[in-house]
């Protein structure tokens, strides 16, 4: 087993700094509009001009090839300065769709326009009565003479008020006549790459809280065309083709989390330093202080070692049921490891962690939506129960 970190990641370690030190003046800026959830499109730039944007795309289409460990690890290392783009995930959760399952023509066309920031990638998954169940969604994609017809509504769709494409699961086939002819439930699933400015598409932003600077919008399809040519793997074989895409989501919001809780503990320990209430000490001096900060940091490099080795795990082609266990695991270790990070630095801040100025109220807000989405704890716990246990389905 080698632990160890190659130098061309250890590069893209560097690049994550300098764009920290480049973003350093503009930090309460940066603030502001992720309070007003306005898209900080500065973030967006830093990223694009580092090259960051192709780290998973192979060099023959632009990309620097590192895979999603360097992924990941970028992820984090930008995280750890709490600076966060949910559009870069999902833009590469729809470039590991395409690398894996796309034709060679929709690799050079879209792959090449993501890694020069041209293209800014939502996902289309849950619709109001199709959250975790995806299997029931019914938004149908109809085939015609060289293009598909879309119509349906997601809802929850992180970004799609500023993103230039949706990467959109749909029905080619109908669940009830799936179930009628007895076929898998997994089958009749495609998934498309939608230019969201294209005719029939309305946008509407939902009044929610959670995500850097993101809005939740409805996306409504009316007579959506979408040409054939952007369906990425085999019509009513879109299932293979959308676990290449969350299994990276799950992997790199957890590298996130790790990141963020990081950032948090950051806080916690230079107030606990300086802080003084009784007496000459710092409150850091207290083991009421000291040992929740001191398990927050031992459950952060247990939980940092299952994200490298669920994204180690991905690149490596481990057997899918593998990745999935594991980037599921992930992303329930980092929920929960973000959530008390930002906790206890608000409690060892006392009244200064309700200050906006320090940012950890705000973050609050993104370490309880990351216990529900993308996936919800419990039923991470379901999967896991019943998938890698072998326990009955309980749902």
């Amino acid at each position: 087993m080698d632990f160890s970190i190659g130098p061309e990641i250890q590069m893209v370690k560097e690049t994550a700094d300098k764009i920290r030190k480049n973003l350093e003046g503009k930090r309460n800026y940066i603030f502001e509009k992720i309070k007003k959830r306005e898209f900080v499109y500065e973030i967006w730039d830093e990223l694009t001009a580092a090259g960051l944007l192709g780290a998973i795309v192979p060099t023959q289409y632009g990309g620097s090839g590192l895979g999603l460990l360097g992924a990941t690890i970028i992820t984090e290392e930008l995280a750890k300065n709490a600076i966060g783009n949910a559009l870069f995930i999902l833009t590469i959760c729809a470039q590991s769709c395409v690398i894996r399952n796309g034709s060679e023509e929709l690799k050079r066309r879209f792959l090449s326009a993501t890694v020069e920031g041209k293209i800014k990638c939502a996902l289309g998954v849950t619709e109001a009565e199709a959250g975790s169940n995806t299997f029931r969604i019914k938004t149908i994609a109809s085939k015609k003479n060289g293009y598909y017809v879309i119509n349906g509504e997601k809802v929850w769709i992180t970004g799609a008020d500023v993103a230039d494409y949706i990467m959109l699961i749909t029905r080619t086939t109908p669940y009830q006549e799936v179930e009628k002819k007895g076929l898998p439930k997994m089958f009749g699933l495609s998934v498309f790459l939608v230019d969201l400015k294209s005719k029939g598409i309305t946008i509407t932003k939902m009044n929610t809280r959670g995500i850097e600077g993101m809005n939740q919008c409805v996306v409504n399809f009316e007579n959506v065309e979408v040409p054939a040519e952007n369906i990425i793997g085999q019509e009513d074989q879109g299932v293979w083709v959308l676990f290449n895409g969350l299994n990276p989501e799950r992997i790199l919001a957890g590298a996130s989390a790790v990141g963020l809780s990081e950032y948090c503990l950051r806080k916690a320990i230079d107030y606990a330093k300086e802080r003084v209430v009784f007496g000459t000490k710092p409150i850091g001096a207290y083991q009421a202080i000291q040992h929740p900060l001191a398990d927050i940091k031992i459950r952060q490099e247990s939980t940092r070692l299952i994200v490298y080795k669920a994204a180690w795990a991905y690149d490596n082609e481990v057997p899918p049921q593998e990745v999935m266990f594991l980037a599921n695991s992930s992303k329930y270790l980092a929920a929960e490891l973000f959530m008390s990070a930002v906790d206890r630095a608000i409690q060892t801040l006392g009244g200064a962690g309700f200050l906006e100025d320090n940012h950890l109220i705000l973050l609050m807000e993104s370490a309880r939506l990351l216990k529900t989405a993308p996936l919800s704890n419990e039923m991470i716990l379901n999967l896991t129960a019943e998938h890698i246990l072998g326990l009955p389905r309980s749902y």
